[in-house]
């Protein structure tokens, strides 16, 4: 059905796992000043409050920068240990979420008493060694999709299928992560309540219609849908087959597209399809 709004169904039966957003330290570079001002940004962050930083940058069409710097000083973010000193090199991946979320770490190590550079430097790849090495010092990171990523370097390729360590529960998966970071030279502060994770979502008008607000509910209510998502869907347990097993939902046809990006949202809204696989802090998703 189409509309001018997406909404995302509620995960009710937490197929997916967590993903966080927490700040990732090269455990040598680490103190208690820059931990506390990290948390202190953890701590103001929201999934909402993302989704409205995210609507800054990719809608609004500010710079990272200042929708950071807007959000730090709107919240009263407060450093209450300035005594940290030094050069701190936060890095930022290669999409403007990321981006955003380095600006705001730095705004904070720079009140705690840092010298503080931000450096865009690829994907998880790429940071992710020169967070090991400390050419990096803090990297903006997601709970599940880095404990998965450290358990497959860490115990071998096999990892992710034979003994997971990422869940839908928050604590345990950054147990998980703690104890794996220990073997890379990673510590981690505090996660937030702001979440960036696979979600399924409809259009506002098909929600209303069908009274759905959950992925439960949307099985219940309806027959055979039409999913879009990236071309690994069919394979991949936190899609298709995930749906299918836990919720009971039935399709009639799969739409190669992209993962969560213009293709699927354009996708939802035209009415293409039912059902789409996005992101759950896009800007796509805020309500004003």
């Amino acid at each position: 059905m189409a509309g001018d709004q997406i909404v995302v169904l509620e995960d009710d039966k937490n197929l997916q796992t967590v993903d966080n957003i927490i700040p990732a330290l090269n455990a040598d570079a680490a103190q208690p000043p820059m931990t506390a001002a990290l948390d202190a940004v953890s701590a103001a962050l929201d999934t909402d409050k993302l989704i409205e930083l995210n609507k800054q940058v990719d809608v609004e069409r500010n710079t990272s920068d200042q929708a950071a710097a807007a959000f730090y000083e709107a919240e009263g973010i407060e450093v209450t240990d300035t005594s940290g000193s030094g050069q701190v090199v936060v890095g930022a991946a290669n999409f403007s979420e990321s981006a955003t979320l380095a600006e705001l770490y730095a705004l904070a190590l720079t009140d705690a008493g840092y010298d503080v550079e931000v450096r865009t430097i690829g994907n998880r790849e790429t940071y992710e060694p020169a967070l090991e090495s400390g050419e990096l010092t803090v990297v903006p990171e997601y709970v599940g999709t880095l404990t998965e990523f450290l358990n497959v370097k860490v115990n071998g390729p096999d990892a992710t299928a034979d003994d997971p360590k990422a869940s839908s529960d928050l604590d345990a998966t950054t147990e998980n992560l703690t104890a794996l970071g220990e073997e890379v030279g990673l510590v981690f502060g505090e996660p937030s309540q702001a979440a960036d994770q696979n979600a399924y979502a409809v259009t506002t008008a098909f929600a209303e219609e069908h009274a759905v607000t959950t992925l439960s509910e949307l099985a219940e209510a309806c027959g055979e849908l039409t999913l879009g998502g990236p071309v690994e869907c069919p394979d991949r347990p936190f899609c298709q087959p995930g749906l299918e097993q836990t919720y009971g939902l039935k399709f009639s046809e799969f739409v190669s597209l992209d993962a969560g990006g213009p293709l699927t949202k354009q996708a939802l809204t035209s009415g293409d399809i039912a059902l789409g696989m996005v992101f759950s802090s896009d800007a796509a998703l805020a309500t004003d």
